[in-house]
């Protein structure tokens, strides 16, 4: 099979390797689509902190079972499956205290952006789901990044006619605008690209702003909010500290404020002290996803909450990847697909 490894900052190749086999409890897919995401275009620029290469490379793809480890029940040859990337251990600290996104030992699997995937025991017992007919391989590889953000919006607490400020409106961003809209809050996104401002008025913003030559962003926004207050709850989707800052200082009195995007590694920001404790403000991280967002995800795509044609600019082959993350990473597109031959 063809596989795409990571060696380096902007170093993939495309390289021939034998088809994995399953153990026990693992299956083996035959990709049909792989999507490139933000995560992707970040590690294939600077690399990646978890993970030390050469390393399979994507995390976002859906395919055909071809082959089958012992002792799997539920899964057959040739069924239409999404797996997503990930899955808790379930035993540590962390996962008995509900918290699955933070644990000990979560277990990643790469390697999207190759012909055939193996799947581990873990993510198949937890994380993989047969694709109902009429849903299409595209809608369900994007089970992955809608789960993280299903656990976004979650964590924010929005409330039926609450305003929501989402700064970025990349893969993540019109996601989440999407989800707070179906919350019943009215949603103001905000971005740079006024193509993604339009998608993210399709997918239900009230207020799409773009602040490319805004110098204060914050009173920007903040002015489409009742007598200037700010929101209730604004959300960081790009991984920017200076636009987590700016996120913080967009929200009202007693409000939240969703840093969800992942900045570069040893980056900092500065709080203003007085603002956060007098105002009472809620700040909170925001990391992955766990396998309660990652069923709802998936139940959500399957009635039709969100489609790939939306989020998907252009095909490529996998000889094309490189091309694909960088046209991804200029903004001319939300994602592109590498699309594997029969």
């Amino acid at each position: 099979m063809k596989v795409a490894l990571y060696y380096g900052p902007e170093t993939i190749k495309i390289e021939d390797r034998p088809i994995p086999e399953p153990g026990p409890g693992e299956i083996v897919i035959k990709n049909k689509i792989a999507f490139t995401c933000g995560t992707d275009v970040k590690t294939f620029f600077r690399g990646y902190p978890l993970w030390d290469p050469p390393y399979p490379f994507g995390h976002e793809a859906a395919g055909d079972i071809y082959a089958v480890g012992e002792g799997v029940e539920g899964f057959a040859i040739g069924d239409r499956v999404i797996a997503h990337n990930s899955a808790p251990c379930n035993r540590c600290y962390y996962c008995k205290k509900g918290q699955h996104s933070m644990c000990e030992n979560l277990l990643f699997n790469l390697g999207a952006f190759s012909e055939y995937q193996l799947i581990p025991k873990e993510i198949v017992e937890q994380n993989t789901f047969k694709i109902p007919d009429g849903i299409d391989y595209k809608d369900a590889a994007l089970t992955e990044p809608f789960a993280c953000a299903v656990h976004g919006i979650e964590e924010a607490g929005i409330s039926l006619g609450d305003t929501v400020i989402i700064n970025g409106a990349g893969p993540l961003g019109l996601m989440m605008t999407r989800l707070a809209y179906l919350k019943g809050a009215r949603v103001i996104t905000v971005d740079l690209s006024q193509k993604r401002l339009e998608m993210a008025k399709k997918l239900g913003a009230s207020i799409v702003m773009n602040v490319r030559d805004i110098e204060d962003q914050v009173a920007a926004v903040r002015q489409f909010t009742e007598d200037n207050r700010g929101a209730d709850v604004a959300i960081e989707a790009v991984g920017s500290p200076e636009l987590w800052e700016k996120t913080v200082r967009m929200v009202r009195k007693g409000g939240t404020s969703i840093l969800f995007g992942g900045p570069k590694a040893g980056t900092t920001i500065t709080l203003d002290t007085n603002f956060m404790h007098y105002s009472q403000i809620t700040i909170k991280g925001i990391f992955h996803t766990t396998p309660r967002f990652v069923q709802a995800a998936f139940n959500l795509i399957c009635q039709g909450v969100i489609h790939g044609n939306d989020f998907v600019g252009s095909e490529y082959p996998l000889e094309k990847l490189e091309e694909a993350i960088r046209s991804h990473k200029e903004g001319r597109v939300i994602k592109n697909a590498i699309v594997f031959e029969d």
